[in-house]
């Protein structure tokens, strides 16, 4: 009998210390949908490198530290950063203010470019900044569900019901989120900051070949998914795909 115990045990044990071996290499590996292998999923994981990441929270950080010392009670400013692109959000009251929260924002190391989209007026309520994170996580769980949208590369926020989308994507990715994003109920404008790369970059940058077949990424085309127009609205600098607005149909 005791045999047969350890017969039984023995199993048992092992397939413990392999479910905590799982456990702790999930933590680190990339995340595959639609199967185990890379040629025939896409990899869901931040095309940015860890420092980037890293550094893109120091920069929100000080951003709005910065801003919010200078500023004082009278301004309510959030800052996104991605990959060292810079966006400014929230309520300032004076047209001075604006533009000293950029200059603050482009004084700070490692920012790349400020898109400056805040409003000049009275604070925002409540109620409004509490449906502005309902939408942001109705937008996040949207592009999850989207089919051909690297969601994990993409940051999303939402001031006053405009939808603000940031990432390392190819045109077409980008297209395929903003139309996505402007589905869901509530938004009332998209804007896209997306910094375009080239469909063997965002492969890469996945950790996959160039040689992935063409299922595992959204077609060249988009038929009437383009936006319509840039709208550079607040931006400083030279952009790098610029600021693109997504009309709501």
């Amino acid at each position: 009998m005791m045999l047969d115990a350890r017969k039984v045990a023995r199993p048992l044990l092992l397939s413990a210390v392999l479910a905590t071996a799982a456990v702790s290499l999930s933590a680190c590996a990339p995340l595959l949908v639609g199967g185990a292998a890379a040629t025939t999923a896409v990899v869901i994981t931040d095309r940015r490198t860890s420092g980037a990441q890293i550094e893109d929270k120091n920069i929100d950080f000080k951003a709005e530290k910065q801003i919010g010392d200078k500023l004082g009670a009278g301004a309510r400013v959030n800052a996104m950063s991605y990959n060292g692109i810079v966006l400014l959000t929230g309520d300032v009251p004076t047209q001075q203010a604006k533009d000293e929260a950029t200059r603050i924002a482009e004084s700070i190391q490692h920012v790349k470019k400020v898109v400056n989209q805040l409003n000049i007026g009275p604070e925002t309520s409540f109620g409004t900044r509490s449906n502005d994170t309902w939408l942001t996580s109705k937008v996040k769980a949207k592009l999850l569900d989207t089919k051909y949208v690297p969601s994990a590369t993409i940051d999303v926020t939402t001031d006053n019901g405009v939808v603000y989308l940031m990432g390392l994507v190819t045109e077409a990715e980008g297209n395929y989120a903003a139309t996505a994003a402007s589905e869901v109920s509530g938004v009332k404008k998209v804007v896209k900051i997306f910094e375009t790369i080239s469909r063997e970059e965002a492969l890469k940058l996945s950790g996959q070949s160039a040689s992935t077949p063409a299922t595992s990424s959204p077609p060249t085309t988009t038929n009437n998914l383009a936006p319509s127009s840039t709208a550079p609205a607040g931006n400083s600098g030279a952009a790098s795909g610029g600021v693109e607005v997504m009309p709501i149909q």
